[in-house]
């Protein structure tokens, strides 16, 4: 399946979890936000979202600065 992750394509598993792209890119700790095709999914449903061939995914770090 493919998707499109931060503005790069990926060939990802079927029916993956937005938690589970999380781990699977290994940066689950820094994401503070993920939208999917510019919908905002709330943290507590990234186990449950399941991803769709050729969704865009965008995930959000926030920085402080001034």
């Amino acid at each position: 399946m493919k998707l499109i992750v931060n503005g790069e394509n990926k060939e990802v598993k079927e029916n993956i979890k937005v938690g589970e792209l999380l781990d699977e890119l290994g940066i689950r700790e820094k994401t503070m936000a993920v939208a999917v095709d510019m919908q905002v999914v709330k943290k507590e449903n990234w186990n449950e979202k399941v991803l769709q061939n050729r969704q865009t995914v965008e995930f959000l770090r926030f920085v402080g600065g001034g």
